[in-house]
């Protein structure tokens, strides 16, 4: 059987500031808004630029060095995995989200600026073990809805 990868890699600027929400079966989840950008010359010679926005999700414990540790504005390094879900809305629509589910973080700058802490070896660490206890799946993180993760009206999202 053909082997798959599904990796993304960013690194970019913090939209707004991280926003902690726990799901029903109590695990802490993090979303936050990064932005990534590119510039090139176009072929008139004008200088363009171009801004993605990435919804990232990070669990448990790197959920809450972002909470902690990082604000709007913030440099990111950020290493996961692209997923996809859909939600019906109050009105009844089918809506679809994408995001990055963030299994590795390096913060780049920010509050810490020139500091040397690092959630890709929290991530680290804590995968191993949750591996070698048989853990790290998304069983671990009990009852879950999508409604926890869903955005509100009152969610002032930049895409």
């Amino acid at each position: 059987m053909a082997r798959s990868l599904n990796k993304v890699q960013i690194i970019g600027n913090l939209g707004a500031d991280p926003e902690l929400r726990t799901t029903t079966g109590g695990a802490r989840v993090a979303t936050l808004s990064v932005a990534t950008s590119r510039s090139w010359t176009d072929r008139q010679g004008q200088q363009q630029e171009k801004t993605e926005w990435h919804r990232v999700i990070f669990w448990e414990k790197l959920a809450e060095i972002c909470e902690k540790y990082m604000s709007k504005g913030d440099r990111i390094y950020v290493e996961g995995s692209i997923e996809y879900r859909q939600y019906e809305d109050k009105d009844g629509q089918t809506r679809y989200i994408t995001e990055i589910r963030g299994r590795e973080m390096i913060m780049l700058g920010g509050r810490g600026e020139g500091s040397d802490f690092s959630g890709s070896s929290t991530s680290r660490e804590t995968s191993r073990a949750e591996r070698s206890r048989g853990g790290g799946g998304e069983d671990d993180y009990g009852e879950f809805s999508n409604e926890s993760l869903t955005p509100s009206a009152d969610d002032d999202l930049p895409f």
